[in-house]
């Protein structure tokens, strides 16, 4: 079930990033939120990097701060026209997760930011092995998204935020485990940061 706040914030912009940096308060606001991929990563500027499910993006104009190659994909094309408007450094592909239009072997870092919540169990596992497949020997992958609480007092928070503006897909999403889903899929899992009372996951993994 949906409602109608999930279609206004697909619909408008400004509706969406008001949701965006309310939901962002949790770990520090919006600026901090964007940055939590950064913690203990190794920036080389030359590398490639792919936003993947980039949205409007939010992510990607942090990235091209600290990489010259960046790619955002996104299925939509309204996302995709509103990211080239917001963040017109990076090169775009409309394009679905699922079956991406990559060589392999072709990006050094892959990044989704609250995208992986969006897709059903046989969505996720195709889009994990098409993250390996483009990715380069030692390439890494960081997913953040939702977790299932650990702190009592963000479950009302989470379980609100979850019904008005997702689907089932986000409640599948943090009963999974996904650091296993990426062992079976041959990803070494490196390290899992827990935010907001364990509501929010920033899973960091290697090819």
């Amino acid at each position: 079930m949906t409602t109608i706040l999930r279609d206004w914030s697909y619909r408008y912009q400004w509706f969406y990033d008001t949701v965006s940096a309310l939901a962002a308060i949790s770990v520090g606001g919006e600026k901090r939120f964007h940055r939590l991929f950064l913690k203990d990563l190794s920036i080389n500027p030359e590398a490639k990097v792919l936003d993947l499910c980039c949205g409007a993006g939010q992510a990607t104009r942090e990235l091209v701060n600290h990489f010259h190659n960046v790619t955002g994909l996104d299925a939509s094309p309204i996302a995709i026209k509103r990211a080239k408007q917001n963040v017109p450094q990076a090169e775009y592909v409309e394009s679905f997760a699922e079956k991406m239009p990559f060589s392999d072997r072709t990006f050094d870092l892959v990044l989704t930011n609250t995208a992986m919540h969006e897709m059903d169990a046989e969505q996720l596992q195709q889009i994990i092995q098409e993250v390996h497949r483009i990715l380069t020997p030692e390439g890494q992958f960081i997913i953040i998204d939702f977790h299932r609480p650990i702190n009592p007092l963000f479950w009302l928070p989470i379980a609100t935020f979850l019904w008005l503006f997702e689907t089932e897909t986000a409640w599948q999403l943090i009963k999974t485990d996904l650091p296993q889903l990426l062992s079976k899929s041959g990803f070494k899992v490196e390290s899992c940061q827990l935010c907001a009372g364990g509501s929010l996951q920033v899973l960091r993994s290697r090819k």
